[in-house]
């Protein structure tokens, strides 16, 4: 069973999110009243995640915790729920006080709709101290002046190199460079006697696990939109530059020979991971899959780094987003669900603890200064990546997730050939963005 959401149903479920709270007739939000200050908190608070198993697990231990040292709050907690299912519950006026969400670009859309309630009240009645908070988690968990999120710890996304795969192909770091991963690419790459694909120096079609086209824009600095709100992918030429790359290693491996040979890999967080498994020597993934290598692939000799870069002055960074909790608009008990709110994400030894557990970076300064946290060689190399200058996450937009699953169907036309002309290709796609951006997605 999946333990996280892959990009693919993601997607999916992004763009199922973005439709329900553009179209559903859902209930008015309530006027907000919150509490006066030190007023005591009591009653039942509900939890939807999207955790399961061993990560569920980790949530049920800080959840206890919680409730030991708040004995009047009582908690259900609901795993395995994905965002469309707690957006057709709060559409229906029945959904959860509290959502768990791992996707930060729906955040635009939950603040502009309203179906997370503004946090401000709360973080300004208890003087929580948003400096706190690592400047990238502050901006993609606000949309339009209103603060509807907290960070729920946070991604950073690198590399993963397969260390015994390397070394029998005589490289001795790991490619700093575009052009260096695509050589190394090949290096590590073997064939069948039919040309057929046994390994895979690095998989570079951009629907396999997360070679999102977001994970990949830090490699060469591409924007997703301009300062007024509309499509930069168009105006960018980084962007032209990625998918030049992409392109050139897809056709020297041949598309139809890498789609034969994706689908013969196992699914991206079961122990059958191509990567975990040695067919692919070269991965894109972020620092929760340390935790998976950890229980599933124990033996791997395997080193991380940061993104390889179109700019050597760029390297260093990579993609950085994160997991968001909120409060529904139509919560039942929201005092209650903002104190276990509050508790998860600004409590730094709570922070801690869940950082051990799912392998997340922390998001607070206290809790990454904390000398509790783990610190494996491995993990430092994303907390560093997380703390880049050159690191970059996707902007927040009204239509939430539009305008990078409009993307997304243009790479994949791209990367198959269908795309002749990548010039006017990229000019449509800004077209068809703005569109479905006005049309709210």
């Amino acid at each position: 069973m999946n333990k996280r959401i892959p990009p693919a149903r993601k997607s999916l479920v992004a763009a199922a999110t973005a439709l329900l709270l553009t179209a559903a007739c859902t209930p008015a939000p309530k006027e907000q009243k919150i509490a006066d200050p030190g007023t005591e908190v009591s009653g039942t608070v509900e939890l939807w995640h999207f955790f399961t198993e061993r990560e569920a697990a980790a949530i049920d231990t800080v959840i206890k915790d919680f409730t030991a040292t708040h004995p009047n709050i009582k908690v259900t907690v609901k795993p395995g729920q994905d965002d469309s299912k707690m957006t057709q519950a709060i559409g229906a006026g029945n959904g959860p006080d509290i959502g768990l969400s791992y996707s930060t670009d729906i955040v635009g859309k939950f603040c502009s709709s309203g179906a997370w309630v503004d946090l401000a009240p709360y973080i300004a009645r208890d003087k929580v101290d948003l400096n706190r908070l690592n400047a990238t988690t502050r901006s993609y968990t606000e949309f339009g002046g209103k603060r509807c999120a907290m960070p729920f710890l946070a991604d950073a996304y690198g590399m993963f190199y397969n260390k015994d795969l390397f070394a029998a192909a005589g490289i001795a770091a790991p490619p700093k460079t575009l052009d260096e991963l695509a050589e190394d690419a090949k290096k590590l790459t073997v064939r069948n006697k039919d040309g057929s694909l046994k390994r895979v120096g690095f998989l570079p079609l951009f629907d396999f696990y997360e070679n999102a086209a977001a994970h990949l824009a830090p490699a060469v600095g591409a924007k997703w939109l301009t300062a007024d709100g509309k499509s930069a992918v168009g105006a960018d030429p980084a962007w032209k530059t990625l998918l030049t790359w992409q392109k050139n290693l897809v056709d020297w491996y041949g598309y139809d020979n890498l789609q034969k040979f994706r689908a013969g890999l196992g699914d991206e967080f079961s122990a059958d991971n191509a990567f975990q498994k040695g067919q692919v020597a070269i991965n894109v993934d972020a620092e929760y899959r340390l935790a998976f290598v950890k229980d599933q692939a124990p033996n791997l000799k395997y080193g991380v780094a940061p993104l390889p870069t179109s700019d050597p002055a760029r390297y260093g960074g990579g993609y950085v987003t994160g997991n968001i909790v909120g409060i529904s608009k139509n919560a039942k008990n929201p005092e209650a669900a903002w104190e276990l709110i509050k508790y998860l994400t600004t409590d730094d030894k709570t922070i801690v603890k869940l950082a051990n557990a799912l392998k997340n970076v922390p998001t607070t300064t206290g809790a990454i200064g904390d000398p509790g946290l783990q610190v494996e060689p491995e993990f430092k190399t994303f907390m560093d990546i997380f703390a880049n200058p050159n690191s970059l996450t996707s902007p927040p937009a009204a239509s939430g997730p539009a305008y990078q699953e409009t993307f997304g169907t243009f790479v994949t036309n791209w990367q198959s050939g269908k795309v002749k002309d990548l010039d006017a290709g990229l000019a449509d796609a800004d077209k068809q963005i703005n569109s479905v951006m006005t049309l709210g997605g």
